[in-house]
Formats: structure tokens, sequence, C-alpha cells
């Protein structure tokens, strides 16, 4: 065990032992001892002129750390690296750092760490003790454009649902950073966002409406509807409505349901709209993605056999807010 320096210490400290080679010159210590150190298995390289002071496996921290001190001053953690620290639960985890750096920098990818040059940084990055986190916007943008095979399409679309439900940021803030990027790879984050500012809440119930969308027999479904009573009284809201049949649309995802809880709002839903004749039609994730074919007959079968039926139920049906 090394006593090191009270500056050196205190850096390391502040550091979760992570230093730079620059910062160990100062302490006192030579290129020569800090190969000693590292060929004996006492500290370990992590990247190019970056060191830890301890073995073992770094935490997703020190890997954020340890990438901010090789990037250098300006970097700015975003894409999935910053999704994860915000707590994005639907985000892909990856062991690697993203990073936007400077134009004019001269760092390059390496090891753990993700580089991207930017012309301008995030102005609304959030200061952090070791590194900023751009904007919640900005890293979904930044992320989505990583994800730009088309069968990510599914995981955009949960990245930007979620953005919006968890109120991590609104849809002007994501429309401006959509803007900024042009048409460099956002052709994923685009449609994601026009789905979401059309009324779907989340990447299941994309699944669903681009499923019935290719139906030449159901009319036009208003997805997250704002449903009311004869006399005005608001009703639960549906994932989607097909008003000439009085038809709602359910998509039950497993994390919503798997608490008593949840179950509960269901059934209490559920009550609600049939108690005034309204046919529902509950899907899973799994079934929307694995038998679509099968999901747009049974919506289409039930949709024909309640033709006529709605002038009979006094529920009325406008478009989300905002859509």
């Amino acid at each position: 065990m090394i006593d090191h320096p009270p500056r050196l210490a205190e850096v390391a400290h502040r550091q979760q032992d992570l230093v730079t080679r620059v910062q160990l010159l100062e302490a006192g210590y030579d290129d020569m001892f800090i190969y000693r150190q590292t060929r004996r298995g006492r500290w370990q390289r992590v990247l190019p002129a970056t060191y830890a002071l301890v073995t073992g496996v770094l935490t997703d921290e020190q890997r954020r750390i340890s990438a901010a001190l090789y990037a250098g001053r300006g970097a700015q953690l975003t894409g999935l690296s910053a999704l994860s620290w915000y707590g994005f639960r639907y985000s892909p985890r990856t062991t690697d750092v993203h990073l936007l750096v400077p134009h004019e920098t001269s760092r390059k990818p390496t090891g753990h760490v993700r580089v991207s040059r930017a012309l301008s940084l995030d102005p609304k990055a959030r200061p952090t003790d070791h590194y900023p986190v751009c904007s919640p916007a900005r890293a979904v943008v930044d992320a989505a454009r990583d994800l730009r095979d088309l069968r990510d399409l599914r995981t955009v679309r949960a990245i930007v649902a979620e953005a919006v439900q968890r109120s991590f940021t609104d849809l002007a803030a994501l429309d401006e950073e959509i803007i900024r990027a042009r048409r460099s790879r956002t052709a994923l984050v685009r449609k994601a966002f026009h789905e979401v500012t059309a009324g779907t809440r989340s990447a299941p119930e994309a699944e669903l409406r681009d499923c019935l969308a290719g139906s030449r027999l159901l009319p036009a479904i208003v997805w997250n509807p704002r449903l009311t009573t004869g006399d005005g009284n608001t009703l639960p809201t549906p994932d989607g409505y097909l008003a000439e049949s009085a038809l709602a649309l359910e998509v039950d995802s497993r994390e919503y349901h798997f608490s008593p809880e949840g179950w509960a709002r269901t059934l209490d839903r559920h009550n609600e709209l049939s108690r005034l004749g309204v046919m529902i039609l509950h899907f899973t994730p799994a079934q929307i993605r694995r038998e679509p074919q099968r999901v747009r007959r049974t919506v289409e079968q039930a949709h024909a056999s309640r033709q006529g039926l709605v002038a009979m139920i006094a529920v009325h049906a406008a478009p989300a807010a905002g859509c």
C-alpha cells in the first residue's frame, strides 16, 4: 500500500481512484515508477495516460470518470451513456462511454471510450463533479442516431416515448435537437417523434399502430383519445379507439400489470368502459410483434361485428390534447 502525497491522495479520492499521467508526474512519480506499479498489478492502466490506483473491475461511474479524464476538459457525456446516467429504463445497456468533444480536439476512440467530434457542444449540458452530461433531449437524439438500423426502430420508439412520458424532456426540446441534427442519421428518431406527437405513448403502441395501418377495412383510429360520456364526464383513456364501432384497443405490458395495483387499475378501466357498451380488445406486445396479421384480423372482425351499435352508446371521442 502506497502513502500518496497529500495532494495526489485528495485528487484520487475525488476522482474515485482514477488519475491521469500528468497528475502522477505532478505528484513526483516518474514513468518508470508508474510502469512498475502497473506491471506488478498494483495499479491498472485503463486508458492511454489514465490509471486506476486500484485493481479489479471498474464501476460504471469509474468508467465514465476515466473516459472524461482521457478526453479532457469540455467533453460531454451523451448518447446511451447519458441515458443510463439519467436512469432511462428502456435504453440498451452498454459498457462503452460516449462523449461529445469539441471539433478541434484530437482525441480518438479507444478502449471503452467512444468519441464524437461536434461543431457545437450542448449548451444545456448539466454539470456534475466529473463531467458535463448532455441534456436528455440531446442524449436521446444522439443515442437514436447511433441506432440507425431499421431493426432498432422499436428501441428508438421506446427511448423517445420514455423521455416524454417520464418528463425527462418535452416535445419542443426534442424537436429542437432533431432540427439541429438535420438529416444526419435521424430517420428513426424523426419517425418515433412524429408517432409521439400523434398520440402514441409507447413502443408497443407504435407497433400496434403500424400493424393496423395496413388494414383496408378499418376506419381512422384515434390514439390515446379523450373519451367522455354524453353529459361530459371523463372516461378512462384507451390506447386506441374506433369511434364508428365503439371499439377500444389496449396494449397490456407485463411491467404495468405485474403488480396487483396495476391489474386492479386495468379492471377498473375495463369495467368503466364496458358498462357503457364499449368493447375492449387487449393485446400484449409479444402478440403484436409475433402475430401482427392475427391481431389485425381480430380488430377487423370485432369492428365489423359492431357496425350500427355506436348510435346506442353515449361515448364521445376526441383526439389527445396537443395532437
